[in-house]
């Protein structure tokens, strides 16, 4: 199933500090920072829906979180009318977008790519997409370097994180400082990690996009990626 594939691509490039497998399902935490990181990813079909959500319940409720859960294509049949029957919202509907890597053009200027996080990319990151306090950027930097990965900087205004999956590439954490959009500095981070997928041997690139989120959107559909699957969180 395809969107099992990305559910678990999405899984794999994006690392909880916490995993616990249930036999059907993988209960995530990572201190509360990103409900990626911190939600129950639900596929395969367990003998008892009610009780299999209660020992999720549970399993939130003793590390202090919310219980959260990624409903995808693959999840369990079923799940996401259980959830709304038992309380729980939607939140941050989501695009799944894929590309075929087309033949390499020029190479972006100014773009450097290193193998791991710098303060700077760090910051600039964390100063767009974090919305945690406390210890949440040191939690954050332990998840994005938890696979290999390559990171994208133009200064200290764009950035963005590839992941090499076989024949995918995952694109993650893109992010402009507020003065310096509208200035193309996506377009060109964008272009620097899908060179280096082209590098690596990969043919096809993915990324996920909060629905909402149309600046990013027109971003990656102008850079040739379309729709291909969706996914929610439910929480509670």
């Amino acid at each position: 199933m395809i969107d099992e594939v990305f559910d678990r691509l999405v899984d794999q490039a994006w690392p909880a500090l916490q995993r616990v497998d249930t036999g059907c399902w993988t209960l995530r935490a990572a201190n509360g920072v990103t409900k990626r990181a911190n939600s129950v990813l639900p596929l395969g079909e367990p003998e008892d829906l009610e009780a299999a959500v209660e020992r999720a319940e549970k399993f939130y409720a003793d590390r202090g979180l919310p219980c959260v859960f990624s409903v995808g294509g693959g999840a369990t049949p079923g799940l996401d009318a259980a959830l709304e029957a038992r309380g729980y919202g939607v939140m941050d509907p989501t695009l799944i977008m894929t590309a075929r890597l087309v033949p390499e053009g020029e190479p972006e200027e100014g773009v450097e790519l290193a193998e791991t996080p710098s303060p700077a990319w760090l910051d600039a990151w964390w100063s767009v997409d974090g919305r945690f306090g406390g210890d949440g950027l040191p939690t954050a930097a332990r998840i994005l370097t938890g696979v290999p990965a390559v990171y994208a900087s133009l200064g200290r205004e764009a950035v963005g994180r590839g992941v090499v999956q076989g024949e995918w590439f995952g694109i993650y954490s893109m992010a402009v400082t507020p003065l310096a959009r509208r200035r193309g500095h996506g377009r060109k981070v964008l272009s620097a990690l899908l060179s280096h997928a082209r590098a690596q041997g990969t043919q096809r690139a993915y990324l996920v996009v909060v629905e909402s989120n149309t600046a990013a959107r027109t971003l990656y559909e102008r850079q040739g990626f379309t729709v291909v699957g969706r996914y929610h969180y439910r929480v509670r």
